[in-house]
């Protein structure tokens, strides 16, 4: 290869990998509904336009103990070993609000990706796919109600 078409070469990549890396903030405000018992387990996660696992955003329940019963997510994202890392923390009280930021890449919005939660608490019936939302543009600032224990959730991008 010659000299100019390697500096060609090399200055197009340096100028795409930054646009395929470019990221935004994303935050879901999950307000739950008031339904009187022990502390929820969330799971947030992401999923492709198949349906198929892409990442976990967020769980909220530490006792992994428990996570069987977030049957989706756990279902999805058993092969995921990383599944945990950094995206765990309390349970949710009922009537409070869980709020997740994660950041993910431009390219995934609008582009049929779709945000799930899964809930379950203590001696209550678990709610698979409790939320099921598109990650677009459209749904933004836009509350999607959900079936048990989430009242709603909301998806602002920054």
């Amino acid at each position: 290869m010659s000299k100019p078409l390697l500096t060609i070469l090399a200055t197009a990549c340096a100028l795409a990998l930054p646009a395929l890396a470019h990221s935004r903030q994303v935050t879901l405000t999950a307000q739950l509904k008031d339904y009187g018992g022990n502390g929820a387990y969330v799971a947030a996660y992401l999923t492709d336009a198949k349906g198929a696992y892409v990442r976990t955003l967020w769980v909220a329940g530490g006792k992994a103990k428990y996570h069987k019963h977030l049957s989706d997510w756990s279902r999805l994202s058993a092969g995921d070993t990383k599944r945990l890392d950094g995206v765990t923390g309390a349970s949710v009280g009922s009537g409070r609000t869980l709020k997740v930021t994660a950041d993910l890449a431009d390219a995934l919005i609008d582009a049929g990706y779709e945000i799930r939660l899964d809930a379950a608490a203590e001696d209550m019936r678990d709610s698979p796919s409790e939320v099921r939302m598109p990650l677009s543009t459209a749904n933004v600032g836009k509350p999607q109600a959900g079936k048990q224990y989430i009242q709603s959730v909301t998806l602002q991008l920054k």
